[in-house]
């Protein structure tokens, strides 16, 4: 006799400060993957979190609607949201209540229970897809983003605990930020690695702070900014900048795997870790150590709801 909870889907919801999300997935993979990127004006760094719960709800609008007329409601086992960026004390963020909000409506309509993860679970559950040797096992994970450069320890229950990152500024910051000085639109990293993929090669050489498993990007930034001034190639500034955190991670990773050759998994996700420039030079500077490297599918590294949604998944089929 079959199971019927194998032919049972799972929606995922992600409400995160750049990107509205919803996906569906089954014991079988993926079903269907939305999202829709926040409008962010040219020049701009980033939205207000009140412009984002705008945003947000009017995409969800359109969204949710396209998701749930795809699906046979009668398959519907559960749903999984992301309700706050991370697991550290006070993390919060209005947007995310957005999400929220549709799924206990979207969860009491249909008589389906709802469970609430962080953003930074999401990351890491959906980018463990084509790496489930991982799971149930204790690993590194880097959750790279415009919002956050942690280093986590990851355990056999996908319980997460920050234990290092960047003290001050993230990659992404830092990416996005010498985007918009060369006037690219926000987020910069797509366009800011193409220009470094023209260059081939870095300009100056941007200072790499690491201690322990800690790290620090202000300092880069400002002689980053300093370079182009003095009229550093967009093109070599742009390598230089994709190199130097290149350079600062694979510090850190052989900082953590010196103290613990049992977890010397290393799981990158998040849109910073998208770049196939950056994988490249990180594999590069690795190659020979005991480490060993996973990177996330490209298509998600960047915000989605398809982690939330195999989060549920789990939790429902008791993986």
């Amino acid at each position: 006799m079959s199971d019927p909870n194998k032919n049972q889907i799972f929606i995922g919801i992600d409400t995160s400060c750049y990107t509205s999300s919803a996906a569906c997935v089954c014991i079988d993979g993926i079903l269907a993957d939305k999202r829709r990127l926040l409008s962010v004006k040219l020049g701009d760094r980033g939205l207000r979190q009140s412009d984002g719960v705008f945003q947000h709800t009017r995409n969800m609008i359109e969204l949710m609607p396209e998701l749930l007329n795809g699906i046979d409601a009668d398959r519907l086992g559960g749903i999984g949201v992301s309700i706050r960026p991370s697991g550290r004390e006070n993390s919060y963020m209005p947007v995310f209540l957005v999400g929220k909000l549709l799924a206990e409506t979207v969860g009491a309509s249909r008589g389906v229970p709802v469970f609430g993860f962080t953003h930074q679970q999401g990351h890491i559950r959906a980018a463990l897809m084509g790496h489930e040797e991982l799971i149930s096992k204790p690993f590194y994970a880097f959750h790279l983003s415009g919002g956050t450069s942690d280093l986590l320890a990851v355990d056999e229950a996908l319980n997460v605990e920050r234990i290092g990152g960047s003290s001050d500024i993230n990659a992404g910051q830092l990416v996005d930020r010498i985007g918009v000085k060369l006037g690219l639109s926000f987020p910069a990293g797509k366009q800011l690695e193409k220009l470094a993929i023209e260059a081939g090669e870095r300009g100056v050489l941007l200072p790499s702070s690491v201690n322990g498993l800690e790290f620090s990007f202000s300092g880069a930034e400002t002689k980053a900014a300093h370079a182009l001034e003095k009229g550093e190639s967009p093109e070599r500034t742009a390598f230089s900048v994709f190199d130097l955190i290149a350079r600062t991670l694979a510090k850190a990773v052989e900082n953590a795997a010196e103290h613990s050759k049992e977890r010397a998994s290393f799981l990158f996700a998040g849109g910073v870790a998208s770049s196939s420039l950056l994988r490249r030079l990180l594999s590069e500077r690795l190659r020979g150590s005991n480490a060993r490297l996973f990177f996330s599918r490209p298509e998600l590294s960047s915000d989605n709801a398809v982690g939330a949604a195999l989060l549920c998944m789990d939790n429902m089929l008791g993986k």
